[in-house]
């Protein structure tokens, strides 16, 4: 991933779902199963990772593609 993108992509997931792993346009990636297992679109890439907790909120991105 080129810097510039890596730095804009960084900031876009600190303060999209870093902040809130299940908003953003987020939905489960497979519907009816692990809602803790999600998807979105964040600074033009895709973003499939899961949420952990609690009691520390973590998001850990799994796949990342970007074009």
């Amino acid at each position: 991933m080129p810097a510039a993108f890596r730095a804009r992509f960084d900031a876009a997931m600190a303060s999209t779902l870093g902040n809130d792993p299940y908003g953003h346009g987020s939905r489960p990636a497979v519907p009816g199963q692990e809602p803790t297992r999600r998807h979105a679109t964040v600074a033009g890439a895709i973003v499939r990772y899961y949420v952990g907790g609690p009691p520390s909120l973590v998001v850990t991105a799994v796949k990342i593609i970007h074009g």
